[in-house]
């Protein structure tokens, strides 16, 4: 059977679970979204699909600095290139097994494009090689 794209709010709704599950468990990543963001999951995924909405499919719900709030999460736990990396693994990972299609390999690329971005900025604003 063939696996479905990313193509609608219930499929990136479904992502969003999937990949949360891992990192939620992940003892490198867990405790930057659990301790140092202290993020409240059922306000999280809301966000974080309205987010993925926007960039696949166009919709406009999602009006939060995604980069500002990086910084403010930077300052608080120094985030590293093996922080991204892993990140980027497990989205990889969750599309690969779950989704296909031309929405699922643009969300592959945007990840990889974030991981990599937002990598770099908090280098630049920090001075240093994380």
């Amino acid at each position: 059977m063939a696996k479905p794209d990313l193509d609608n709010p219930d499929r990136i709704r479904q992502f969003v679970e999937a990949f949360y599950d891992k990192l939620l468990v992940d003892e490198r990543l867990a405790p930057i979204f659990l301790d140092v963001a202290n993020v409240d999951i059922r306000e999280h995924f809301p966000r974080i699909q309205a987010y993925w909405e926007k960039l696949l499919l166009g919709e406009n719900n999602y009006k939060r600095h995604t980069m500002n709030i990086h910084r403010q999460l930077h300052d608080k736990r120094e985030l590293r290139s093996a922080d991204f990396d892993q990140w980027l693994a497990y989205f990889l990972e969750t599309v690969d097994e779950h989704f296909a299609g031309e929405k699922a390999e643009r969300a592959k690329r945007v990840a990889s494009q974030i991981a990599t971005n937002m990598h770099k900025a908090l280098e630049r604003d920090s001075g240093k090689p994380l």
